[in-house]
Formats: C-alpha cells, sequence, structure tokens
C-alpha cells in the first residue's frame, strides 16, 4: 500500500500564453470578395501603389521577416482562386498579395500540454546536464489549436531552463508529390466505415499509385456527376478528405525546430492539432529520429496523426492505419521491442492498451494492459506521453479522470521484454493540480504529454487548466520503489 505521497518538487519556470508570438498566414475572403480586392488594387495609380506597400513594409518590419516573399507567395495562392488580370508590376503584385496577409498570435490564448524528449543535439552544454526538445499545444484566435516546439535544459540537480526559441515564420509549405497505393488507401477508407459503393467511382479511376493531384482530378469530375434526383455523387467528399491527410513540410533554408509552427493547412486539422506526443525514436542501426503523434480536429471527428522528422528541416505527416489506430493519446515506445514497434493508447476512450506492429503507421493488434481501479481515475485513463526506458522496467506517466472531471497524472511499470505485462502502478496520483493551478481554461487539470528521466530524475512538463505549462521533478528511485 501507498502511505506518504511522494515529494514532487515543483519548478518556478512556467511558460503561458504570450501575444507577442506571431506567424503570417493567408486571408482569404473567397472568390468573390477576392476579386473584388484584386480590382481595387489595379485601379490605384502607381504612386499610391508605391506608397501603399512602402508603408505597410514600415509598419511590419518589426515582425523581422521577409515580406515580399510572403506576400508574392499569398498573391500566386489568390491567383491560383482567381484570375487576376496582367501581369501587375511586381509592387502591385506585393500590395495584392498584402491584402491578402494576416498577423496571427498563435499562442494568445494558452501554450499548455508539453511533451519533452532527450534533445537529438547535445553539444556545448555544461558537464551533467542534457538538453531536451519539446512540444507545446498553442492555441490563439478561434480557439485554433498548433504545436510549437522548444528546446530547454535540465542539470545534474533537475533545476530547468528553457533556450530562447528562433523567429517564427509562416508555416512550413506543402509538398504535393507524395504517391499512394489503392490497396491501403481502400482498407482505410474501410476502417473509416465507407462502403465499396461510394469509392469505387473514383478509385476505379485511378492509377496504381496515384498522387494527390490524380486524386483531386477525379474527385472533381466525380462531383459534377448527379444521380436520379440531383445528389452529388457520394464519397467523393471522404475520398478527399483522407487524401489530403498525408502530406510532406519543409522548413525555410536554415530554419531551427524552434522557429517551428505546425498549423493547420488540412481541412482535417481545421479545427486544431491536439495534444503531440514528442519522443527521440533509435532506429536498429542506432540512428536517431523524432516522431510526434497528435489528434487532427476538424470540428467534428478526430484522426491520428503522426509526424516523423527523419532529418532537420523536413517533416512526414501521415494519417496512422489499421483497427486499432483510434481515440485520441496514441504514444509510441521510443524503440522497438522484440524487432516490433510498440505504442500506448486509449482505443476505446476509456482503457489503456498496449500495441504491436511491424510498420510505425499501421495498428491492428492491442492488448488491454489497465482499467480504471482508483477512485480518481474511475472515469477514465491514459498515457501520459511516450513510455520510458528504466532498468526496472518502462515508466508510462498516465493520467486518470476522477470526481468533478477532475484530472491528475499517475504511473504504471511495464514489463521492458513484454510490455503488455504490468508490473506496477501507483495507488494514489503522482501529481495533483496546486490550489494556484485550478483554475484555467478547463478548470482543475494537469496533464502532460510526456516526461524524460535524466540523473535519476523524473522530469514532468504538464499542462495547468488547459491554460500554461510547469514543470514538476520526482525521484526516479522513489517512484520506482512504489512501483515494483
Amino acid at each position: 500500500m501507498d502511505t506518504e505521497p511522494l515529494t514532487v518538487k515543483r519548478s518556478p519556470v512556467r511558460l503561458a500564453a504570450d501575444a507577442t508570438l506571431t506567424i503570417t498566414r493567408l486571408f482569404w475572403l473567397g472568390p468573390e470578395r477576392g476579386r473584388k480586392v484584386v480590382s481595387r488594387v489595379l485601379a490605384l495609380d502607381e504612386e499610391q501603389v508605391s506608397a501603399l506597400l512602402a508603408t505597410t513594409m514600415h509598419d511590419f518590419d518589426h515582425l523581422h521577416i521577409d515580406l515580399e516573399d510572403i506576400f508574392l507567395e499569398h498573391y500566386e495562392q489568390a491567383a491560383q482562386r482567381i484570375k487576376i488580370p496582367g501581369p501587375p508590376t511586381v509592387k502591385r503584385m506585393l500590395l495584392i498579395g498584402a491584402y491578402f496577409t494576416m498577423e496571427y498570435a498563435f499562442a494568445s490564448s494558452a501554450l499548455f500540454n508539453p511533451s519533452i524528449a532527450p534533445a537529438i543535439d547535445q553539444t556545448d552544454l555544461e558537464p551533467g546536464s542534457l538538453r531536451f526538445a519539446m512540444s507545446l499545444r498553442a492555441v490563439g484566435e478561434g480557439h485554433l489549436s498548433s504545436v510549437v516546439f522548444r528546446r530547454g535544459v535540465v542539470d545534474a540537480t533537475g533545476e530547468i531552463s528553457i533556450e530562447p526559441h528562433g523567429l517564427y515564420h509562416e508555416p512550413s509549405r506543402r509538398v504535393e508529390d507524395r504517391q499512394y497505393s489503392k490497396a491501403r488507401f481502400r482498407i482505410r477508407l474501410t476502417e473509416m466505415g465507407m462502403r465499396d459503393a461510394a469509392m469505387d467511382p473514383v478509385l476505379e479511376q485511378l492509377d496504381d499509385p496515384f498522387t494527390l493531384q490524380d486524386l483531386l482530378h477525379i474527385v472533381d469530375r466525380v462531383q459534377m456527376q448527379v444521380d436520379s434526383i440531383g445528389r452529388r455523387a457520394r464519397g467523393a467528399e471522404e475520398l478527399e478528405w483522407l487524401g489530403c491527410c498525408d502530406y510532406d513540410i519543409e522548413s525555410a533554408p536554415g530554419a531551427d525546430i524552434t522557429e517551428l509552427v505546425l498549423f493547420p493547412i488540412i481541412e482535417a486539422e481545421s479545427r486544431g492539432m491536439e495534444d503531440m506526443r514528442l519522443v527521440r525514436f533509435t532506429d536498429d542501426d542506432g540512428s536517431l529520429r523524432y516522431y510526434g503523434t497528435y489528434t487532427a480536429f476538424n470540428g467534428h471527428q478526430t484522426l491520428p496523426q503522426i509526424v516523423e522528422m527523419p532529418r532537420p528541416g523536413l517533416a512526414h505527416v501521415r494519417t496512422l492505419a489499421g483497427r486499432c489506430a483510434k481515440n485520441k493519446g496514441l504514444a509510441l515506445f521510443p524503440r522497438k521491442v522484440n524487432g516490433h514497434y510498440m505504442m500506448s493508447g486509449r482505443i476505446d476512450g476509456e482503457n489503456l492498451y498496449i500495441m504491436e506492429s511491424d510498420n510505425v503507421r499501421l495498428w491492428d493488434h492491442a492488448v488491454l494492459v489497465q482499467e480504471p481501479q482508483f477512485p480518481w481515475e474511475f472515469v477514465q485513463i491514459g498515457n501520459c506521453g511516450s513510455p520510458i526506458e528504466t532498468e526496472a522496467g518502462w515508466l508510462l506517466l498516465t493520467h486518470g479522470v476522477g470526481t468533478m472531471r477532475h484530472y491528475v497524472i499517475g504511473a504504471t511499470l511495464l514489463d521492458l521484454d513484454d510490455p503488455t505485462k504490468l508490473i506496477g502502478r501507483l495507488e494514489k496520483p503522482l501529481l495533483i493540480a496546486a490550489d494556484d493551478e485550478r483554475s484555467g481554461y478547463v478548470p482543475n487539470v494537469v496533464y502532460s504529454c510526456g516526461g524524460l528521466v535524466h540523473n535519476r530524475i523524473l522530469v514532468i512538463p504538464y499542462g495547468i487548466s488547459d491554460a500554461a505549462t510547469g514543470f514538476a521533478t520526482v525521484s526516479l528511485d522513489d517512484l520506482l520503489a512504489r512501483l515494483t
């Protein structure tokens, strides 16, 4: 039986909402109003164009970014949507682009639900210190969630510091040349509940493999068809929706991860990218890369996504597939176990499962490992990030929901060789919201998306009532003693 609560030390370091953190976004008003804006700009004389452009450049030079490149990019995006007479002069293109650009404060409302993992780069550190990479859920105007990154350092005593972040830039551009397998695409559509009759009219017209542009072209053609009662061909929207969920992004040359904002750019993410669980993954050959699992949300449906970062500046975003790739909070183990990828998840919305696969994107097998047992988790349990490897077993931080939707953090220990075997679990919560942490956008919540161990100290970053981020530390040896 647990006796006294474990000693948990809270750090004074806090990360909170910050309205000064901004990016630029396309400001699109639709084709009708877009054409009106363009016509008004085209009616200006060159002197007016030069003056307006100079004023705009001066008013926003505090952003310290290449506004001309951004304006030209947004001009091109507008020109893809509507026909622009011309070609206009370069200055007029820049001014049109400026009218279709907005500054967006992506963390003006909240900065929370953090995840940390050992950084790949451990150079230029004091002896005994460890650098970590960190993902955070940022919320801005319209309660829209995006993912941002920071770096920090934990020293030999467990003291935490956050390194300065870079200048944030417009979300990374999308790469459109990815190819899809018809067989795997059909499997995923079937898992989503789509019938053959709905998908066949599109899939039969596609080559194998096919590209996103191929899919969109066929979808447009099918959507123009009507049935006997005049409705658009069914299933086309779902095909397009799924096809757009897999994409690649590239950062600007020389950009740092702390300058990157993963901002929703597809319909499946249109209401947010939520609660990334970041992990530094060690491949069989010893090479390192980051993975991040997150939930895409469009206001009605959730979709489990995975980001793979094989090298700086490139990220592959893919939809997780398989019967067990469902619900929120999937977290990848930091290495293979017995030659298989392993994942933790709450696939039924209530209990904790461990999944196994030979393909990091396809999950069909899961074992129930943990059900709610104690009052503080009677509503549901789930992970708080990727399992952490220790000599005693896989340490898995968990979250439990009790009375009054009170979220707390617990811990579980799983067998190193067979993570479906439960060694022990805490009978009492490890971390509960303190009195000054109970108020926020969602009250009475502490929640983490992943911690790490350094120098026998467990470091837990945690969201504070869906508003800010704090850090706590606890002795690993004391915790393992309770779990074993």
